[in-house]
Parts: C-alpha cells; structure tokens; sequence
C-alpha cells in the first residue's frame, strides 16, 4: 500500500474514531484498515493512536501527524482538481452557509440562480444562527454578519444591517411611541432566546437598557409574528422585516439611537487559488448582493 492511501486511512480513522466505520466507509476490511495504520506507525516510528476495546483516540504525535496528513491531502486533492480542469471550470458541489433567516431570504435565491446558469453543479446550504467553522465543516462561501475577525480568509464586504426596534402601527396607537431607550421598560417586549439574544439591549453612544421580555421564542420568526401582530414590540435586523417595513405593516422607532450598522461579508477560504465553483459563485453573490438596496 502506497503511502498517500495510507495516509487517508489513518486520516478517516482519526475523524471517525473507529477503525470499523473507517474499513466500512472506505470499502476495505477492518483488518486491512488496521494494517495500513499498523504500517505507518512502524514507518514513522511513533504511536498515533492510543487504542482501548471501548474508544480509539490520537495520540500526541498522531494528532500533530493528522494535522499535516490533512494538510498534504488536500494539496494533493487540489492538484488532481486542477489537472482535471475544475480550477477553470465549475463542477463539483458548492457548500454555502449563511444565518437561517438572511440565508433564506438573501442567499437561497442566489444559489438557485447560480444552479440555473451552471445546470452540472450541485450545491448544498447550510443556514444556521451560529459561526459555521468553514474549514472544519467542509464550506466552500460563508455570507456573514457582524464584524470579522483576522482569520485569513479573503472576504468582501457587500452591504450592512441595522438592529432595529419595532412595532406596527396598531400597536403604538395604543400604548404610544418610545422616545428614548429607556421607555421600553414600559413597554410589552417580545424576543428571541437565540445564540446571540441578551436582555441587556445596547445603543448609540454605549447607552442600555435591560428589557424584561414578555414573551421569549427561539425563533425571531415569532418575535416578528408578535410586533405584526400589534401584541409588542421586538429587536431584529432590518431585513428580517424588509417587507414588512416597506408595506407599512411594522414601523422602526429609536432610529436615532441605533448603534452602527454590522457590516455584511462574502468570505471563502483559497483566496486566489479558489476553484472555479467558488469563484463564479462569489462573482454573483457579491454583485446581487451590493445591489440590494435593503442592504445598501
């Protein structure tokens, strides 16, 4: 067994935990699996599992080893994508994530535009309200939200979001408008339980306020469904009531004390080295995306 495959079973071993899922996964025998590590360990000369009848856990060394196994692997993947010729043009499947309500909103439709225009690719989106480790979870686009920290990856900003208060307008005829931050202590509350909610709500010029919410949901979709409703008012994105804002049905208030718009990014991880499937969908996405006017 050449080196290279037995890098990649020890590899799958190491994200599996189990010899036994590795041999099925990779339509091999256990015992062959447990040779072709066996083999790498006496090639190296170090121990890279600690093996008990129970669990299969790296060790020191094969941790480190497992990192640079990762590492020449992909190289050798990219290097067979671009003699394929994947590198100019798109093929393959596209891995795209964003958060759940910008995601189906903003991003979904720019994913199926791109499957019209490139009818062989196929492409998988993952929307969830929390930071979606690109690399580790197999992502090829991330359209993020919020400030960005010095992660390496090439990013390109295309519009931003306000965190906004508010109301329909049944609701403020009857319980009146909030003119300062301050007055929504007197006011009936609705807001998420999400990754990110807080009672303690933050505004211009480092002003807050703790709200006692009346109703908590772990959706901003209830939240939403109350202020339209006329029962409360609630804090969201401004796109999460894009349409809602523009019918007339919601209206935001403390506008003056919002706090800065949060910034809103393309990022993907290869930067000029990106496959043609990431490329021609960052093109897209960061043009149909700058011209949104509700984002810019």
């Amino acid at each position: 067994m050449d080196r290279w495959q037995a890098m990649r079973i020890f590899a799958k071993v190491a994200e599996t935990a189990s010899f036994a899922e590795t041999a099925r996964l990779m339509h091999m025998s256990p015992p062959a699996v447990t040779r072709a590590v066996a083999a790498l360990e006496e090639a190296i000369g170090a121990r890279l599992f600690v093996r008990t009848t129970r669990s299969v856990k790296l060790t020191e060394a094969g941790g480190r080893y497992y990192e640079d196994c990762r590492r020449i692997l992909a190289d050798i993947v990219e290097a067979e994508a671009a003699a394929a010729g994947s590198y100019a043009t798109p093929s393959g499947t596209l891995a795209v994530t964003a958060s759940l309500l910008f995601g189906q909103i903003h991003v979904l439709p720019i994913v199926t535009d791109y499957l019209d225009a490139y009818p062989t690719m196929a492409a998988r989106t993952l929307f969830v309200d929390r930071q979606v480790n690109i690399v580790e979870e197999g992502i090829d686009v991330a359209v993020r939200i919020g400030h960005l920290s010095d992660s390496g990856l090439t990013a390109a900003r295309v519009g931003s979001v306000r965190r906004v208060v508010c109301g329909s307008p049944a609701y403020f005829e009857r319980h009146g408008v909030p003119q300062t931050p301050q007055d929504l202590r007197d006011h009936r509350i609705a807001m998420s339980t999400g990754a990110w909610a807080s009672t303690e709500w933050r505004f211009a010029q480092d002003q807050r306020v703790t709200v006692h919410p009346a109703l908590m949901s772990n959706t901003n979709e209830a939240g939403i469904a109350a202020a339209l409703a006329g029962w409360g008012l609630t804090r969201v994105l401004h796109y999460q009531i894009g349409p809602a804002l523009l019918e007339d049905r919601l209206q935001v208030v403390l506008a003056e004390y919002e706090e800065p718009p949060l910034p809103i990014h393309v990022v993907y991880p290869e930067g000029r080295q990106a496959p043609a499937k990431v490329r021609t969908f960052v093109d897209l996405a960061v043009s149909r995306l700058r011209a949104n006017r509700l984002l810019n």
